[in-house]
């Protein structure tokens, strides 16, 4: 089709694609659409592929001039976002539906004219991102979080056994419970409800947090009990509310912690000899971990600055899918429907943040992709082997091996973080960089900011 096009910038980076497509293209199209119509389509007093045209158009008008002008925009549509000239701008998002404005009409005697509109990527002119000044918080491996690891191995090495029927739950055992927590009408949703949740007692992990209520009970034993959750809890359904609770103790378990000593360092691993093998190892792992994510907090700090040189207009759909899929990751992860971590999240406050979170990652991310772009950033054959030499390096095995996990897609998104790495390089080195605060190595290694 001779399609003519022309492209209107609206704000919130949305455009308005107006598309005229001329009348003999348009009659030619409906002309075709009629054959195909009069092929398949069977009427009473007709042969199937005898309906003479006249007939179709005689009885199903409208709606055959209806049909006509939906496949023709669409086909037009699909043609124009091919084209190899159209600049990331000007096409739609992936998750941008165009919405068709206004009611065109089909008149065979005119051009078929019509509007859509869609999100497209943002417009990103980086403002100054070399001679900048930045602060970074920092770190540093100390004894208590080696005695921390150490710890975890303890409890990962711990030996669980069944207690008498006569003990006592207490801090520590292990508890398997049902619990359902009643809404004020008596009723308990589905939700509220659960069969064979075990936690260690004391530990936080239970986001209820009823371990006070379950300690001295025994296995067996049912409670009723109120809770009252603070107006922050986690599910906003609970929030600033108070319930009753019912708990059976199904199962109770106790942990034997094995002695921290050169035996429980060959369990772990058998090159380790010693004790102090093993708290060298962790040292060392803690202070790699550590080393990745001062790099990240420092390539943070710089980017909140040039983000200040460099206003974004997000387009909604792009914040929209964002925090769905952070809904759908955090789904995964407590092993719950996303619809529900998306209800649990949007109380007073909670669905404001979340998007506001993911506007600055949004934003981050295209500064990035702007600037491996002007930089004119590349990845080589070289750089490739490489990555693929150090992943074999840090997994203790062969290169090839490495290589028969990584397909067409794996590679190219390797590839993009190489070309990634290179521009944080060089943001490291073009900008002044330096330590701020010193935080704990928990706190540090565990905040997004």
């Amino acid at each position: 089709m001779a399609i003519s096009k022309e492209i209107k910038r609206l704000e919130k980076s949305n455009v308005q694609l107006n598309v005229t497509i001329p009348k003999d293209d348009v009659r030619s199209q409906y002309n075709e659409m009629l054959k195909e119509y009069s092929k398949t389509l069977q009427l009473p007093g007709f042969r199937k592929g005898k309906v003479p045209r006249e007939v179709l158009e005689r009885k199903f008008a409208e709606a055959l001039k209806g049909d006509a002008m939906g496949r023709i925009m669409e086909s037009a549509l699909q043609e124009l976002f091919k084209e190899e000239n159209l600049s990331r701008e000007e096409r739609p998002l992936p998750y941008s539906t165009p919405e068709l404005q206004g009611e065109p009409q089909l008149d065979f005697d005119k051009d078929l004219q019509f509007s859509v509109v869609y999100d497209v990527l943002p417009e990103v002119k980086i403002g100054q991102w070399k001679g900048l000044k930045a602060e970074y918080p920092y770190a540093e491996v100390e004894q208590v979080d080696i005695d921390r690891e150490l710890d975890e191995i303890r409890e990962r090495n711990a030996i669980v056994m069944d207690r008498d029927d006569s003990a006592t739950a207490q801090n520590g055992d292990v508890v398997t419970i049902d619990y359902q927590i009643f809404e004020e009408d008596g009723n308990t949703p589905s939700s509220m409800q659960r069969k064979d949740f075990a936690f260690t007692l004391g530990s936080e992990t239970n986001i209820f947090k009823f371990d006070d209520d379950i300690t001295g009970m025994k296995k067996g034993d049912s409670k009723i009990f109120e809770k009252s959750f603070g107006d922050d809890h986690f599910d906003t359904t609970l929030a600033g509310k108070t319930r009753k609770i019912q708990v059976m103790l199904t199962a109770l378990k106790e942990k034997k912690l094995p002695d921290l000593d050169d035996d429980l360092a060959q369990d772990v691993d058998e090159k380790f000899k010693t004790l102090d093998d093993l708290k060298n190892n962790i040292k060392e792992k803690l202070g790699k971990n550590l080393d990745f994510r001062l790099r990240e907090k420092k390539v943070s700090e710089l980017l909140k600055v040039i983000m200040e040189n460099t206003p974004v207009i997000i387009p909604d759909s792009m914040i929209k899918t964002e925090v769905e899929g952070r809904f759908r990751r955090l789904a995964r992860y407590y092993n719950m429907n996303p619809e529900t971590i998306a209800q649990m999240m949007s109380g007073e406050g909670k669905d404001k943040e979340w998007k506001e979170s993911a506007e600055k990652a949004l934003h981050s991310r295209l500064i990035i992709e702007t600037l491996m772009e002007e930089q004119k950033i590349e990845v080589s054959d070289d750089e490739v082997e490489n990555e693929f030499k150090s992943i074999a390096d840090a997994n203790g095995a062969e290169v090839e091996e490495v290589k028969k996990h990584y397909n067409e897609e794996a590679v190219f998104y390797l590839k993009e973080d190489i070309r990634e790495k290179k521009i944080t390089d060089l943001l490291l080195k073009e900008n002044n960089l330096e330590p701020g605060k010193k935080e704990n190595y928990l706190d540090f290694m565990s905040d997004n900011g």
